[in-house]
Order: C-alpha cells, then structure tokens, then sequence
C-alpha cells in the first residue's frame, strides 16, 4: 500500500515547547505514527527565547531523523540557518522572515532536483509569505497545498503598531490575496478567524483546531503538596501567566494588578516563560518593590503537566486590537489539566464565546489591571465556583480537543478528500 508522503514548511517544529512549534511537532509525530512519509523543512529551535537553543547551533545545514521510541515512525527534518532578532520589533521580524524564505529555498531546490515528490505540502502562517515555497514544489512535482493560519500576521502587525506604512500594508496583503487564491486548501484555527479569511478570499476555508494532549496534560488532585514543592503555602492562591512575553499579552497588566493586591499576602502571581519584553517586566517589578510576583523559565515538558496544576488560576490575556487575529494556544493546555482561568477578550470573539458558552473561566475587559485585581481578589474567596469551571475546562478538552478526533477529521478531507469538513467542535451562538 503506497505510503501518502506529506511535507511541512514552517519556522517552528520541534522541541519549541509552546506555540506552533509545539503543534507543528505534535502533528508531524501523528501524521509518522498513523503511516504517512513526512518531511519537515525549518530552522533550529528558538522560540520562545529568540535564541536557539542547546545543543543546536545556528551556523549551518542539517539533516537529522526523529525516531518515536514507541513506534516505528520516522521524520526527517531539515534544519536550515537564518537570523534570529534578540529583540524582534517589526521590522526585524520581516528580515528574519525573508531570511528564512532564502536560506529554506536551497534545501526545497534540493529536494526538487532529487524528484521528490509530495501528495500534500502544509505551509504555516506566520509568516505568510512561507506559502509561496509551498507554491514552488506544487507547481514542480504536483501536489496538493494545505495553508494553515495560526496567526493573522498582516493584522496583527497593523493592529498593534509594528507596521504603519499604509503602501506597505497595502502591498502585503496584496501579496497575501495572491496566495489565498492558488492554494489548494485553507485552515485556520477557530471559527472567528474563519470568518475574518473568508472575507478575504471567496474559498472554503477549514476549521483546523489546536488540540491537547489529555493523556499527558491531567489534573492532579494533590495540589497542597505541589505548593509546597515549588515553596509555596498551602492556602495560597496561584494566579499564573504561562506562555510568550511579547507586546501582544499585555502582561505589564499583571505586575499593576500584583502592585494593587501586594498587601494580600496569600495572593501569589507567576509570570513563566521567555520573550522580548520579559527583562522591562522584572525591571518593572523590581522598581515598584513587588514580592509577590516570581518570574521562571520556560518549564521542561517533563515538568509541565506538574507545574501548570500549581495554580490556582491562569491567565489567557489579550490586549483588545488582538481579538480573533489570534487564538491563545496555551489555552488548550489549560483546559487539558481542568485549571479555570481569567480570559481577556471582547464579546463575540471566538475565544469569548467559547469560554462563556461552555462555563470554562471568567472573562474581563482587556487592558485594564484594575478589573483584573478586582477579579483576583473575588477568586481568592469563591473556590466553590472556581472547583466547577474546573470541572468544565477538563470535561471539554476530553470532549472536543482531542488531537485524534482533530487531525483524523481534517486528514480525511483534505487527503481522503471527503466532501464534507465536520468537526465535532462547539459552534459560536
């Protein structure tokens, strides 16, 4: 039986702990573990610290094979070199994009002069110009393209003032149309983000959801016990932000509402991970004398499932411009160890309607700290309500995020070529 060989091409892969590298690993792990042929084209791992990270470096070439000790399955990855901005502001992003676009064409050239051939090629946005390698191996060796949009780059680069040059933005999403129209297949991965493509391009476009892994991310019942293990008290209430530090999170929010509660004592905020704005946030709390708030790296998957059920509450923040341009995918993960959480989003976005229609967590205004002490605070003496979104986060991850239920449905369509895409996914009122 002729194995459905199947390339990806995107900047994040594996071992990048959060992100899309994350679901780009996960995916490619169950594409090789169900019988596809699978290839992967991208750099080395440097998300999210913007530093590649040990024991790669980022001088040269390579080719590596990752083998899934519990299987059979192996991919093969090329790993090519590009420019990493320490400090990525908008226009080091796009040098950083076009670097990648240069240095990923000689290994697909490669591949093309061998006759390598693909049945389905996966490109994922951001970046979105990415989909043109994609376009050049499809019109070389056939094929069908798969563009997947995990992020609305164009828009949220506008949005949030990285781009202001109106000739500029008018030129890319030009470019971006031009895309949209010849490739074979769209994703995205909720249903407002749909929507907002398909005002783009008169195409069908799929819902291609981010899942979790509910065998490997639970709740654990012991919570006194990890408290104490990460030293803390057991009566104390975590309040945890864990995922980038970047502009889009707002999280200079949350060192204010920690300066509001610092006479709450058992009140206790985490900010986890790493980005280019994680050394202004410690220089913030440092000035304002706050003890109440920790800053920690990026946990180890090995630890993580433990570490994310430490807290109390978690925090899915947004600033307001970046409803539906986004969907948070550390949120998956959340529900996955029924851990409730305070969501900053505005009404009618997908990430609202999911959270307020299925009970999972208690949504605020964007932006403003003072409504998220106040929220904080009334947590700190509600757990009962708290225990019941709980309940809910774990009930829907085992319902609907489920990564067979998710990648089984999009590969019969877009591989099977089903005429029907259904997802077993709760839709927006």
């Amino acid at each position: 039986m002729k194995r459905e060989k199947i390339l990806l091409i995107s900047h994040n892969f594996s071992p990048e702990p959060t992100g899309i590298g994350k679901y780009n690993g996960e995916m490619i792990e169950w594409l090789a573990k169900n019988g596809y042929d699978c290839t992967v084209i991208t750099t080395f791992p440097y998300y999210p610290q913007w530093k590649v990270q040990a024991p790669y470096s980022n001088r040269w070439y390579k080719k590596e094979i990752i083998d899934y000790p519990d299987s059979d399955a192996k991919v093969t990855v090329y790993r090519c070199p590009s420019y990493i901005p320490t400090r990525p502001t908008g226009k080091r992003r796009m040098v950083q994009d076009i670097s990648f676009w240069f240095f990923k064409s000689w290994v697909i050239f490669k591949l093309l002069l061998s006759s390598k051939k693909f049945d389905l090629i996966i490109t994922v946005a951001p970046p979105f110009h990415l989909a043109y390698l994609g376009l050049m191996v499809k019109n070389y060796s056939g094929g069908k393209l798969l563009y997947h949009i995990q992020d609305m780059q164009i828009e949220a680069a506008q949005d949030l003032g990285m781009l202001s040059s109106n000739k500029l933005l008018d030129k890319l999403y030009e470019i971006e149309y031009n895309l949209l129209s010849k490739v074979d297949y769209i994703s995205t991965i909720s249903e407002g983000m749909v929507d907002k493509v398909k005002a783009k391009v008169d195409k069908d476009v799929l819902l291609f959801p981010n899942w979790a892994d509910t065998s490997y991310f639970f709740p654990i019942s012991e919570k006194d016990k990890i408290k104490l293990k990460w030293g803390y008290q057991p009566n104390d209430l975590i309040v945890l932000y864990s995922g980038a530090i970047g502009e889009k999170q707002g999280l200079e929010n949350v060192i204010f509402a920690a300066e509001i509660l610092k006479q709450e004592t058992q009140v206790k905020f985490i900010i986890c991970g790493s980005g280019p704005y994680k050394e202004r946030l410690i220089e913030i709390a440092r000035e304002k004398g706050l003890s109440n708030i920790n800053f920690v790296p990026v946990q180890g998957k090995e630890s993580f499932n433990e570490f994310l059920n430490l807290a109390d509450v978690h925090l899915v923040l947004q600033k307001a411009n970046a409803s539906d341009l986004v969907m948070p995918s550390k949120l998956t993960t959340i529900l996955a160890v029924g851990g409730t959480c305070i969501v900053t989003c505005l009404a009618g976005s997908s990430l609202y309607n999911i959270v307020n229609k299925y009970d999972l967590g208690y949504i605020i205004e964007p932006e403003n700290f003072e409504i998220l002490a106040d929220k904080v605070l009334q947590l700190r003496y509600n757990k009962e309500e708290t225990i019941r979104k709980c309940n809910n986060a774990r009930q829907y991850a085992l319902k609907y995020l489920n990564i067979d239920n998710v990648m089984g449905i999009l590969i019969d369509q877009v591989v099977n070529k089903s005429p029907v895409f259904e997802l077993d996914l709760p839709k927006n009122n």
